[in-house]
């Protein structure tokens, strides 16, 4: 028999709970992922398979979130790949790609760097999947981006907008 107050019988984390059975602990995670909208285009073919200069690949993305209730958040990762060779484009290809999130008992800045730091970076595997499956349906090369560090570019976005702000004669944030 296991002793009283012994590791594997005691697993009481919370030593004081709150007795009214109430939700209180904070919780964050993705109900749903999905592909919103995509688009891919190879304009120039079948010509562009003949050319035998490598492309220049440019790839840009943009975060979006908005509030679908009071506890579900849909965040949006999109991302356009667009692959140009000297004698025009060789693909172009577009995916927004979303996750219903789910959010309960989060202090307004956890819930925002949640938001657009860390769903995006739980989503990014999926888009970035996707990206390299188009681009090779498209016959070429799959695109393989690299890892984004999303939460280095949400700090980053934060302490710009402070600069902007302090700048402009506003409050920084954190000071209201």
């Amino acid at each position: 028999m296991a002793d009283e107050g012994d590791v594997l019988t005691d697993l009481d984390l919370d030593p004081a709970p709150t007795g009214n059975g109430a939700d209180t602990l904070p919780a964050a995670g993705i109900i749903a992922q999905y592909v919103k909208d995509m688009s891919v285009e190879v304009p120039n073919a079948p010509e562009c398979f003949q050319w035998k200069d490598a492309p220049q690949v440019d790839v840009q993305f943009n975060i979006a979130a908005r509030q679908i209730s009071d506890e579900v958040h849909e965040v949006e990762l999109k991302i356009n790949a667009t692959a140009k060779a000297e004698k025009g484009n060789v693909f172009l290809v577009e995916v927004a790609y979303c996750g219903l999130l789910g959010m309960r008992n989060l202090p307004e800045d956890q819930a925002h760097a949640f938001l657009y730091s860390e769903a995006p970076r739980l989503l990014f595997p999926f888009a970035r999947r996707i990206l390299a499956d188009a681009s090779r349906d498209a016959g070429q090369q799959p695109l393989m981006i690299d890892p984004i560090d999303f939460n280095g570019l949400y700090t980053q976005r934060l302490q710009q907008k402070q600069q902007e702000e302090a700048a402009a004669g506003g409050t920084p944030a954190g000071e209201a």
